[in-house]
């Protein structure tokens, strides 16, 4: 039995490689995800329209879904990092919490170029607001990929926040979604500028252009 699984993350690593799988905290359907009963060997492929947010495993118990990977508390910093050998020229990723089961993300930090890093072994740090509200939320990376097709990669994590505060405001904005059907759509070749990044913004100093279309807030 071991070996068949250790078979099977081994292909499931493998698999990754064709594009990034979001691997600490151990997202959604991850075969690295101890509390995922129902691996996804595709997890790496981008997600299309119906499948926003999540690939729809943050309502799917045998994916993981209500099963906290992680406890973090507010006020602190926090890092998550990635699995694969393909960041496709790196591009824009933001990561957000959401408090109503994927309804809304709000972001807590925009990184704008080397996102993802051709470093594989990168963790990525952010921090956790004063604010943010103490139970259980959903993590999330969302990645816009310079070198390829205009789509839309996304890993997400049940956590547990503690010792927190209010809530996470307006003052928050809310992820950027894009390339998944919509008019809003990000510019071939280039690193992605968030129309709103937040107040926390970790830039590479690579030149970035704003998506195209209608909608792109």
């Amino acid at each position: 039995m071991l070996l068949i699984k250790a078979a099977i993350l081994s292909f499931a690593l493998s698999a990754a490689n064709a594009h990034m799988i979001l691997r600490n905290p151990p997202s959604f359907g991850f075969i690295g995800n101890k509390l995922s009963t129902k691996p996804d060997v595709d997890l790496n492929a981008p997600i299309s329209k119906a499948q926003f947010p999540c690939k729809g495993y943050h309502k799917d118990p045998d994916r993981g879904a209500g099963k906290s990977v992680a406890t973090w508390a507010a006020g602190s910093t926090q890092s998550f990092s990635l699995a694969g050998g393909a960041p496709h020229g790196g591009g824009s990723c933001q990561v957000s919490l959401s408090y109503d089961n994927g309804e809304t993300f709000r972001v807590l930090k925009s990184f704008i170029g080397n996102c993802p890093s051709a470093d594989t072994g990168r963790e990525y740090s952010f921090p956790i607001p004063r604010d943010a509200a103490s139970g259980a939320a959903i993590f999330a990376w969302t990645w816009y990929n310079r070198i390829g097709n205009r789509e839309l990669y996304m890993g997400c994590a049940a956590v547990t926040i503690t010792h927190g505060g209010s809530g996470l405001n307006s003052s928050f904005p809310k992820i950027f979604v894009a390339n998944i059907g919509e008019q809003c759509t990000t510019v071939a070749n280039a690193v992605l500028e968030f129309p709103n990044p937040g107040a926390v913004v970790e830039r590479s100093g690579e030149v970035a252009l704003k998506p195209e279309g209608a909608g792109c807030v």
